[in-house]
């Protein structure tokens, strides 16, 4: 089979897991739900046809390792994830993990230094428990237990609904994969941005994944009828409004990236003044750093909107992640992969959205190669590949591994 048949075998397939979803007109699969159990199944069946061993790991991510390497040799990673956010598109995870079988296809019986083996994460969006990488992070070693007792939106426990799909909740730690049984961690992913596109690229070699936390800010002041003179109000609707423009300008100012994606008012009636205003932020950066810099002076501005206001202002971390730079003979690796298709000066950039392989950093050195999106569109049903990317994208990660295999990582 050559590398345009098995582009438009990788497009065929994302059609196919894409008819699994929770949603009647749209994509959702979460973690732990009869889709992913679908989905995983027919991964695991492909995994079988590429002359790979399949088994569901006891996190629910579904594992191969080719039926050469039967030793135990440390294996060379190949992976990215099946879920989805709701009324997701059809690549995002998913074209990694096609893209990665692709590849073992290829090297089924190809002598490497090392083993080869693929991994479909069965959470790294958090959409069902609101904690990500739940997956990646359970294969990393960095499963904590308390994560079994969240709750999803119908008040189902993790715990619940990982013995509903089949496997024993108290073991899912025991997916961690033992220190040194990995020589690297590869995967291929869409941009979700518009650089490749803008420069006319069909492949980037990823430097690092952004550090990024999410706060939960809210305002208190004082729910009053709408008759209220202006003078005497403690609008905290009004205080969050001022504090969502000053943050866009802040994001600007630093070059950072800066999302307000949720907002709750209280009493939230039309003719009351809101007595209380609560908002996410996801703030990210290429560095810490930066991150924390930004912050800084976006603080400074809540405090102040708040004295002006007269109003109280309260702010909750609810995740935070340090960047994740790529390890140098991946990134190389990476590099040398897209360099091999005819792309003499491989774009390099930072992946402001977050991955599976900052999570396996944990356990080992990362790579990543971003493919071309249209318009850098993700997450959305309008996500679009180009068919001619993709045989690219299999052409480059397996260059990739071989170029590792090579330089003997």
């Amino acid at each position: 089979m050559n590398t345009a048949q098995r582009a438009a075998r990788v497009m065929a397939r994302a059609d196919e897991l894409a008819s699994h979803s929770a949603l009647p007109d749209g994509i959702l699969r979460a973690y732990l739900t009869p889709e992913q159990s679908r989905v995983t199944t027919i991964a695991a069946a492909w995994m079988r046809e590429a002359g790979l061993r399949s088994w569901p790991d006891a996190a629910a991510n579904v594992c191969g390792r080719r039926l050469v390497d039967a030793d135990d040799r440390p294996a060379l990673l190949l992976g990215s994830h099946l879920d989805t956010v709701p009324g997701a598109g059809r690549y995002d995870g998913i074209l990694g993990v096609l893209v990665a079988i692709e590849v073992a296809d290829r090297l089924r019986d190809a002598d490497l230094p090392f083993a080869l083996e693929v991994v479909a994460f069965g959470d790294e969006e958090g959409t069902r428990f609101g904690t990500t990488l739940l997956g990646s992070r359970a294969l990393a070693g960095s499963w904590n237990d308390a994560w079994l007792d969240l709750v999803d939106a119908d008040g189902v426990t993790l715990r619940d609904a990982a013995t509903t799909f089949g496997i024993v909740p108290e073991q899912i730690g025991s997916a961690a994969r033992a220190p040194g049984s990995l020589v690297g961690y590869l995967e291929c992913h869409i941009e979700q941005g518009p650089r490749l596109e803008e420069l006319d690229r069909a492949l980037g070699v990823v430097t690092a994944i952004a550090a990024a936390e999410r706060r939960m800010i809210s305002f208190r002041g004082e729910a009053r009828h709408a008759a209220t003179p202006r003078h005497l109000r403690r609008d905290a609707l009004l205080g969050a409004a001022e504090a969502i423009v000053a943050i866009e300008r802040i994001a600007r100012e630093k070059s950072c990236s800066a999302t307000v994606g949720r907002i709750r008012v209280e009493p939230d009636a039309v003719n009351v003044v809101a007595g209380f205003a609560e908002f996410s932020l996801d703030l990210r950066d290429e560095t810490a750093s930066g991150r924390d810099a930004a912050w800084g002076y976006i603080r400074q501005e809540l405090h102040r909107i708040a004295g002006d206001r007269g109003l109280d202002v309260d702010v909750v971390s609810t995740h935070v992640a340090p960047e994740a730079p790529m390890a140098d003979a991946l990134r190389a690796a990476v590099a040398a992969g897209i360099a091999a298709t005819g792309d003499a000066t491989p774009v390099e950039l930072p992946s402001v959205a977050g991955h599976d392989a900052m999570a396996v950093a944990d356990l080992t050195g990362i790579g990543m190669l971003f493919v071309r999106c249209a318009g850098g569109i993700s997450h959305h049903a309008d996500e679009s590949v180009r068919e001619a990317d993709v045989a690219a994208a299999i052409d480059a990660f397996e260059a990739a591994v071989l170029h590792l295999a090579q330089t003997a990582v």
